[in-house]
């Protein structure tokens, strides 16, 4: 049954017959209803559903860093739409069902403010990382941009981190991550916002980290 809430020159919410009313993003529209068919999927079909279905499966633990990351180039998009489509491409290696990811390739922000200068990371304690950089002399930088790190563990599919509350200017900062994180290897990112986070960096891969 479909609704027409604002009366019968408002947008159609829900489904007449082969007709479907629904908004992305504020903007109504309709479509015909999906057809469904009994034909058998070809391996060729097959093989892209689970690749995306694998792609979609990786980014799960960085949304909320994609959320802010990618918040500035979603222009009638999700900011997750955004990052599945800019990491089509390289991120995801290989063909079903031997898929994996080259971490080095993920891209979770994206935007015009320059990166770390010279970040440099290590690992303070077993559940404790520290990453230090230098001044960057360019005007395009402000001394008050903040920090996003990520560091994700492939082996449990968790992502900790933080976002805001260190400056660039600092030029140092610890975190002390997910305790479960010990004994696993690490996937280390960071990026930066501008403080009203109008402006962002594009996302920045440190590196593999062990903790022992």
């Amino acid at each position: 049954m479909a609704k027409l809430p604002q009366g019968i020159f408002g947008a159609i919410q829900g489904k007449l017959k082969n007709i479907v009313g629904a908004s992305c993003n504020g903007i109504s529209y309709i479509r015909s209803a999906p057809q469904k068919s009994n034909k058998p999927k070809t391996l060729a079909q097959i093989n892209n559903m689970e690749w995306f279905k694998f792609l979609n499966e990786q980014l799960t633990p960085f949304h909320p860093y994609i959320t802010i990351g990618f918040r500035n180039q979603a222009k009638g998009m999700t900011p997750l739409n955004v990052a599945t489509s800019r990491n089509s491409k390289q991120f995801v290696i290989g063909i079903h069902p031997d898929l994996q990811v080259d971490f080095s390739k993920l891209v979770w922000s994206e935007g015009i403010l320059p990166q770390l200068y010279n970040p440099l990371l290590s690992l303070l304690e077993p559940d404790k990382l520290k990453l230090t950089w230098q001044h960057d002399n360019s005007s395009a930088t402000s001394f008050d941009d903040q920090l996003l790190m990520v560091v994700y563990c492939p082996a449990l599919e968790i992502a900790d981190g933080f976002i805001g509350g260190t400056e660039r200017a600092n030029l140092e900062c610890s975190f002390q991550f997910n305790p479960k994180f010990i004994g696993h290897d690490l996937e280390v990112f960071v990026s930066l916002t501008s403080l009203d986070r109008k402006k962002i960096a594009n996302s920045q891969y440190l590196g593999r980290l062990h903790a022992l």
